[in-house]
């Protein structure tokens, strides 16, 4: 029991004041990390004024004293649980290095199952035209891929052919327009419980199978390579996270027995959905400008071999930078 109240009052005191200034300078700077020393010393204090608070409330004196230090331990427990919200400083360089490959990495398994149903559409494809060649032009959307191939490659090799002159821009922002509408309808068709986005998937990698094995069985393979690879190596990638994207807004919806509202569930993955359909938007931006400038060059102007090692490169860096970018230095949180 306390027997000298207002002698308690002024002792303890110095570590409300001490607590209260912390507190304040948090509230005002929600962006300041405290090193691991004033972390400690931070929850000392919020114990020692729970204590405090609790032998406090014993005494029907000082009402105004009990109410202060429940403010305090109040503010306390937001900051130490952070059951606030802080305002977020926009940092893109940040969201970009760290935040988007981060994202990527927690659904991996959602990626795998977009790249599995992207391969099953491909081989799909690819057995399709090895069986019948008349089905290209059931399976192909455009008519420049349902001629023969090597006809097309004669013509795009044509030293006075450019198909694009004075409308590259044109091309490069339809490109990334379309392709960022593709890929937003392959998130959102996650809504139908990941069928649609599934399907999608599936879709476009016939076409993609469908192409590979027409240009492959024509011996047009390096053709194939040199006019693919520069843009494809960021644009697949970029539907596949789309579908990724998908899938996981289809797991939400779906709960696998989470026992948590529905509402909870998408809140909890909306930011990660948001975080990879930007960044997927990103990548067509890329993918547009290098397919309009770029991959529409062939020989003679550009060798192929110097489009092939571009687009590897463009892939490996891709790679690297989606699986080891933002990695923590002691482990990986899941």
């Amino acid at each position: 029991m306390i027997i000298d109240l207002q002698k308690f009052i002024t002792e303890e005191r110095l570590y409300w004041t001490e607590l209260e200034q912390v507190l304040n300078r948090l509230e005002r700077k929600p962006d300041e990390k405290l090193r691991l020393g004033a972390l400690e010393r931070f929850h000392y204090l919020y114990q020692r004024t729970s204590a405090d608070l609790a032998k406090i409330s014993t005494f029907s004196a000082e009402p105004n004293t009990r109410q202060y230090l429940e403010s305090l331990v109040g503010r306390a427990f937001g900051e130490i649980h952070e059951t606030r919200e802080k305002p977020h400083r926009l940092r893109p360089l940040h969201w970009f290095f760290n935040t988007f490959p981060q994202t990527f990495r927690k659904h991996f398994r959602a990626f795998a199952i977009s790249l599995l149903a992207l391969l099953v559409g491909a081989a799909f494809g690819g057995f399709t035209i090895i069986v019948d060649s008349s089905t290209k032009q059931i399976l192909m959307p455009f008519s420049h891929l349902q001629g023969d191939p090597s006809e097309r490659v004669k013509t795009e090799e044509s030293t006075d052919s450019d198909r694009l002159k004075g409308a590259k821009s044109y091309f490069s922002s339809y490109l990334m327009t379309h392709n960022t509408k593709v890929a937003i309808f392959t998130l959102a068709l996650g809504m139908t419980w990941g069928i649609g986005t599934l399907i999608m998937l599936f879709y476009n990698g016939v076409i993609l199978g469908a192409v590979a094995v027409d240009y492959v069985l024509a011996g047009e393979s390096a053709f194939l390579l040199g006019w693919l690879l520069p843009h494809g190596a960021i644009e697949i990638p970029a539907i596949l996270l789309a579908g990724q994207a998908g899938i996981v807004l289809a797991g939400a919806l779906i709960g696998w027995g989470q026992p948590i509202a529905l509402r909870t569930r998408l809140r909890k993955i909306s930011n990660d959905l948001v975080t990879l359909i930007c960044g997927v938007a990103l990548m067509l931006i890329w993918a547009g400008i290098i397919e309009a400038f770029f991959s529409q060059y062939h020989e003679p102007v550009v060798p192929y071999s110097f489009k092939i090692a571009f687009g590897c490169v463009e892939l490996l860096i891709l790679a690297l930078f989606l699986g080891r970018a933002g990695c923590r230095k002691i482990g990986e949180s899941a």
